[in-house]
Formats: structure tokens, sequence, C-alpha cells
């Protein structure tokens, strides 16, 4: 474990490098056919990350938004899930909501993960049963059995749900779905909360630093997120400390 978390931490920090270099650069971008913008920063930062990753972890598989799914990954105990920008479209605005996000799945749970926030040099990142971090500092969710005043970050329509029970909505597009876990795991927010499917890339490395940091990432179902089946895709979000979440997760049942 020791070895995999200096390999996968030395990756993203070089990772992260290479994407604010190519951030004060001009770089192509185009649309997906989902309609979501990439650009040539994406492919880069995605090659580097799987070349150096899969080079030393040839036996490990691989998931990631800018790589074609292959369905071999199904087979391996170890799978490594990368976003190479989550928030591009901070990126190529010049914002600085954007990072790299990579964790490694054991048995279909994540037992590293790094996320690298490059324009605020904010390196988060957890290993199983290690604790969590931004830097050197301990991440420390906020928790309480009142929802009055709690902080979210989520949709228009989660905060319509949740403003009856004195939730403060704060709409979150320009904050991407890695950031928002890191941000209720430091407990500068209280609760993400979205709807809809969400993709493992856009999930793996938050979710690890929800659990080490001592909070609660399920579905909107309350059910565990498990990886590296057939979809990698999970049913929503919903992000806080242990009493929070079981407050909204009632709010949500009612509805």
């Amino acid at each position: 474990m020791k070895a995999d978390a200096e390999l996968l931490f030395n990756t993203v920090r070089e990772a992260g490098a290479l994407g604010l270099k190519r951030a004060q650069q001009s770089v192509k971008r185009w649309s997906k056919l989902d309609g979501s913008t990439v650009t040539e920063a994406d492919l880069e930062i995605d090659a580097l990350l799987k070349l150096h990753l899969l080079k030393a972890r040839p036996d490990y598989g691989w998931l990631s938004e800018e790589t074609p799914d292959d369905p071999q990954r199904l087979a391996k105990q170890r799978l490594w899930i990368a976003d190479p920008i989550d928030g591009t479209n901070s990126f190529v605005n010049g914002t600085d909501g954007w990072c790299v996000g990579v964790a490694l799945i054991e048995g279909q749970r994540p037992v590293l993960s790094a996320l690298y926030r490059p324009a605020k040099d904010e390196f988060f990142w957890a290993a199983q049963d290690a604790g969590a971090y931004c830097n050197d500092a301990p991440l420390k969710p906020h928790d309480s059995a009142s929802l009055q005043d709690t902080e979210l970050l989520g949709t228009n329509r989660a905060a319509r749900i949740l403003d009856p029970l004195g939730v403060k909505g704060q709409h979150a597009p320009h904050i991407p779905l890695l950031l928002r876990l890191a941000f209720v795991a430091a407990g500068r927010a209280d609760i993400a909360l979205s709807f809809g499917n969400k993709n493992d890339w856009d999930l793996a490395a938050g979710d690890l630093l929800m659990q080490e940091a001592g909070a609660k990432l399920t579905d909107l179902d309350g059910q565990t997120f498990i990886y590296n089946k057939p979809h990698p895709w999970q049913n929503g979000i919903l992000a806080a400390g242990n009493k929070i979440h079981g407050a909204v997760l009632a709010q949500l049942e009612t509805r």
C-alpha cells in the first residue's frame, strides 16, 4: 500500500502541474456527444496518468472519463479510477474550481485516493484506515443533529427540497462533484446532494476522503457505492456528516 500511495500521489501531483501549465495556455476544446466540454489538456493528463500508473502496475485495471471503457477491468482485483480534469468548464474559463482525481479500488471499494486542486495548491488524500487530509491537515466534517443553517452544495432542485428544513441552499454548478465531496469532508460545506446517475470517476477519489474523514457518502437510497461494476455510475449522491446525512435521507424518503 505504501508503494502504491507514493506512486499515486506523485503521479497526481505531476498531472496537476501539467494541468496548471496548460491552463495558462490556449488549448483546443470541443463538445462530446453528451454536450460536455473536453480539451486537449484533458486527454494529455489522461495519457500521463495512464502511462505512469499502468506502467508501474500493469496488472491493475483502468477506468477514466477520457479513455474508452474496457470490460477487461471487471476481472481485475485492483482498479485505478481517474478523472483527468473534473471541472473542465472552470479550467477553460481560467478559474480555480477544477481538480485532478484518482482512486485505487480494491475489492470494489477505494483504498487510496488523491485529489489535487493545483490553482490553490490543495492536495487532498486518503488511505484506508489512515485518515484523510488536505496537505498535512486532517479533514474534519461538520455534523449536527439539526439541519438549521447547514450549508448545501447542490442544484436548485436539492435546495428546494431542503429549504423547508432550514438548509441554506447554494447552487454550485461551478464546483465539480469531486471538490464538493472534498469540501464536505473538510467541513467547508455541510451537505452535497445531487440527483441522477453520477459517473464513478466523479466520485471515487472523493468517496475515500469522506469515509476516512468520518463522514458518510451514499446514493439516494442510502446505499454505499460499489465500484468496478459493468455500469460505471451511481444513483445520485448524498454526502454529509453522519447525523446530517440521516436527517437528509429521511427527508428524501418522504418526498
